[in-house]
């Protein structure tokens, strides 16, 4: 029910959207002329403030209209685009998302959104039909604060997840009657239920298609990047978070940046 204007680096990557009822742009000021809110979903922290400030699109936008970030940045720069946001009279959300491809398709992705109070109230109807839950975590960077810490969470579970599933199997255990004991029992996670690492239990989850992202390996590797600039800047422990991060980065090394992240099994298989 929205007017959708669309502009990617790619233009192809974006034309699919045209067959829904988004126009697609050439230039990116284009598409943000005439819109209230300017969704931005970019590979990094630089990538969201050249494409704002660099390449025009925030100078573009109409006054009062806003930005929603849903890329994921480090907390310290969210609070900068907000900033150089407002002392153009433009309002700012950063408003990161979790649960990849298939949240995206079915409208279920989870929002972690930081801003004032007005901000979120003005967002929150743009954003609810692309959800299954849009939670406000506090001020500016508390959404991207929020997306770090999931994220190294996701990563340390999936691990711990795949090393299970490959012990199981050494030990003579069907993939399927470890999933039905893991999903009813204390070991029980998202990375289990939702996003099975091996094939079978879990029909719709990448190791089911080949380890298709889904959330690719380099994205992961990304945030958790991300995750331990963040804790190192406040002093946090995060000696699984730390680990997690070094094998992401050898698997991606090893040629597997393009997998989905459930695919560093293929690591604990090798060993």
């Amino acid at each position: 029910g929205f007017e959708v204007h669309a502009w990617n680096r790619t233009r192809a990557k974006a034309e699919p959207l045209a067959a829904d009822g988004a126009t697609v742009h050439d230039h990116a000021t284009d598409a943000v002329v005439k819109a209230d809110f300017v969704i931005t979903m970019l590979s990094d922290g630089p990538a969201v403030y050249d494409i704002l400030f660099n390449k025009g699109v925030a100078s573009a936008m109409k006054p009062g209209a806003a930005v929603l970030d849903m890329s994921s940045t480090k907390p310290a720069e969210a609070k900068e685009h907000a900033q150089k946001l407002s002392d153009m009279g433009l309002g700012h959300l950063d408003a990161p998302v979790s649960g990849g491809i298939m949240g995206a398709t079915n409208g279920t992705l989870a929002f972690m959104a930081g801003g004032s109070d007005k901000a979120f109230a003005a967002a929150e109807p743009i954003l609810d039909p692309m959800a299954g839950k849009v939670i406000r975590c506090g001020d500016g960077g508390a959404g991207q604060a929020a997306k770090v810490c999931n994220n190294m969470i996701l990563a340390v579970t999936m691990i711990g997840t795949c090393e299970a599933f490959e012990m199981g199997r050494r030990l003579g255990l069907d993939d399927q009657a470890l999933f039905d004991v893991v999903a009813n029992a204390s070991g029980q996670s998202w990375s289990t239920t939702t996003y099975c690492p091996v094939p079978g239990p879990v029909p719709t989850s990448p190791a089911n298609n080949d380890y298709k992202p889904g959330f690719a390996v380099d994205l992961m590797v990304k945030d958790l990047g991300l995750s331990q600039k963040a804790a190192a800047s406040v002093s946090a422990a995060t000696p699984l978070g730390a680990m997690a991060t070094e094998l992401y980065r050898e698997f991606a090394a090893d040629g597997n940046g393009g997998l989905d992240f459930s695919g560093i099994i293929k690591k604990m298989q090798k060993s």
